[in-house]
């Protein structure tokens, strides 16, 4: 007791969980470091993937007409509002050659990723291991830890040096080490196609490969089709559930946001047997109870017209113009990318790009992959933004990812036209 007679008393510092730590969520993340508080104002930002356009007026209009009924501004049933889920078995269930029944092989979620945290929470047992192909979506790795999962890492290798012009179909999965890398405890893969950084557009093959681990080992395969409207090239997106033997074992995952420019709105959904979703639906419910009603109702309108609108046909053009003005920028100043299949993303190798050892970097990105000291330097010297792709490997595989940096182009043409101008400025960092 101190003179004016109170208690002293020791700060309380109660012990947080060691979940943090493992999923690495308490490590200042790259969104953190590369966001708009940190660059300079007149920064172009292709880091993040957002759009700077709306969704079209149609969807936004299903949206206000929610808003303005009764039943849509309250709860929702936590398997998803009927029509929403009808919307998905009319326009996904043709794709996976099925007739979905929407009591129990669908289920809408607080979009894609809380859905894939639900699965985790359902099917993991602590200890668990849950293949991933690196480089990484960023929240599998705290999903999984957190549901007590442990992570394995199974890198995609990027292309030869010798091969002059890249694609994502270049970065290869070493079946021998997929297949290595399997243990008693393993539960579950994750395929993500088209891949978020890479671009690439998992091949009949390489899925028909997957498919048959799964069906040996018995694992649970979560694929991650979020960009399956995002498919260049006349390229094939395989749907793994459609595989001999995979409907049983396989859980896809999509997304409102990546599909009508709405990444906000938080709208996604699983689809798959009772068998997955049943207990899925389960956990989400304690998680979340339901997702936004109003939206769901927009989605569903989304859903409904885009066949008859053409709706993907002529955003499919739009994001491969985008892709190729973009990319036209990489070729003018030299660089070596590779030229993405799917998805809004593409990888510049930035290891010929050359800044002063003394350039007076932030703290933030000292003592991590040279990528996070090349992005910085671009955004403060160049003008435009991107994301380090060391940030989507695993400590033991920093080297593979540190030499390439994501760009996003689900921006408009005059953005994406003056990004390119402002990087011609490069050349002189060339070496």
């Amino acid at each position: 007791m101190n003179r004016r007679g109170i208690i002293n008393r020791k700060p309380v510092v109660i012990p947080f969980s060691s979940r943090l730590r493992e999923g690495r969520a308490l490590a200042q993340d790259v969104w953190s470091i590369f966001n708009a508080a940190n660059l300079p104002p007149d920064c172009l930002n292709l880091g993040q993937g957002y759009m700077n356009f709306a969704p079209p007026k149609w969807i936004t209009a299903a949206a206000e007409d929610a808003l303005n009924t009764v039943g849509p501004n309250h709860y929702s049933h936590p398997k998803g509002r009927p029509r929403l889920r009808n919307a998905i078995k009319q326009f996904y269930g043709p794709q996976l050659n099925r007739d979905l029944d929407v009591e129990s092989e669908i289920l809408v979620t607080s979009g894609a990723n809380e859905g894939q945290y639900s699965v985790f929470t359902a099917f993991l047992e602590h200890g668990d291991e849950v293949i991933m192909f690196e480089p990484f979506f960023d929240q599998y790795l705290p999903s999984v830890t957190f549901n007590g999962g442990k992570p394995v890492y199974i890198p995609l290798h990027p292309p030869s040096h010798d091969i002059p012009k890249p694609t994502s179909n270049d970065w290869t999965i070493d079946f021998e080490e997929l297949r290595a890398a399997i243990t008693p405890r393993t539960k579950m893969i994750i395929v993500n196609t088209p891949h978020n950084p890479v671009g690439k557009v998992f091949t009949r093959a390489e899925l028909e490969k997957i498919a048959a681990l799964a069906e040996e080992f018995n694992l649970l395969v979560m694929s991650d089709e979020v960009y399956d409207c995002l498919v260049f090239d006349n390229k094939e997106h395989v749907r793994i559930a459609t595989l001999p033997g995979m409907w049983e074992r396989t859980v896809t995952v999509g997304s409102a946001g990546k599909s009508f420019a709405a990444t906000g709105w938080r709208v996604g959904w699983l689809i798959g047997p009772a068998s997955i979703i049943t207990p899925t639906l389960a956990a989400s419910t304690r998680i979340i109870f339901c997702t936004n009603s109003p939206l769901q109702e927009a989605a569903a309108a989304g859903l409904e017209q885009a066949p008859l609108r053409r709706f993907f046909e002529t955003q499919l053009k739009e994001y491969q113009e985008r892709r190729d003005v973009f990319v036209n920028a990489f070729d003018r100043l030299g660089v070596t990318y590779t030229l993405p299949e799917g998805t809004y993303f593409v990888l510049m190798d930035s290891s010929s790009v050359k800044f002063p050892d003394d350039y007076p970097f932030p703290k933030s990105v000292l003592g991590r992959g040279r990528d996070f000291r090349a992005c910085w330097f671009i955004a403060m010297e160049i003008g435009v933004s991107s994301i380090p792709v060391s940030e989507f490997y695993c400590e033991e595989h920093v080297s593979i990812g540190e030499n390439y940096i994501r760009f996003s182009f689900c921006k408009d043409l005059d953005t994406l036209r003056a990004a390119g101008e402002r990087l011609q400025n490069l050349k002189k960092y060339l070496v």
